[in-house]
């Protein structure tokens, strides 16, 4: 086993562990710090393909963004210390059986496929070719993808900012 194949092993069980905790805990605040952890080793798997930029754009936009929006919405409502109520029976069986079925169909996905290796070069990636394309508003632009995400993170914003708002009770 080479040096590479451990760092991904790596890598790969601690996205896995730390997301498996993420949606198993039951406090809210340390559900959303391993989502954190998990995102970051998302973006360390990008750095360890050579992918810089796209794991810069992971830790500020994900890390850097939506993890403290998560954050910042927690503290602001009622009961940011508070413990989540178990799930009822029904639906711990229901979740097990949903986790067996993805599995069994990602690996039927990924028995079938053949991966092969292409002779095709690598694109050439940097700043000043992506930066380009962010901007362009030809045939293979992505400004319009960009402002859809702008006004998703706004919403988001919004929709916590109203989860936040305290109730007045009238008398």
């Amino acid at each position: 086993m080479t040096a590479s194949q451990i760092i991904f092993y790596i890598l790969s069980a601690f996205i896995l562990g730390s997301g498996v905790i993420a949606v198993t805990t039951r406090k809210i605040f340390r559900s959303a710090i391993w989502l954190l952890f998990s995102l970051i080793g998302i973006a360390g798997l990008y750095f360890w393909m050579d992918m810089q930029f796209i794991a810069a754009v992971q830790i500020v936009v994900y890390v850097g963004g939506i993890v403290v929006l998560i954050i910042f919405s927690i503290f602001l409502t009622q009961k940011s210390g508070s413990e989540m109520k178990k799930p009822p029976a029904s639906r711990k069986g229901f979740s097990i059986a949903a986790v067996l079925i993805g599995f069994a169909l990602i690996w039927q996905l990924i028995s079938q496929h053949d991966f092969k290796q292409t002779s095709t070069t690598a694109i050439d990636v940097n700043v000043a070719n992506i930066g380009s394309q962010l901007l362009s508003t030809t045939e293979h632009g992505y400004i319009l993808p960009f402002e859809v995400v702008s006004i998703l993170l706004l919403a988001a914003m919004i929709g916590c900012i109203v989860i936040a708002m305290k109730k007045t009770e009238t008398v």
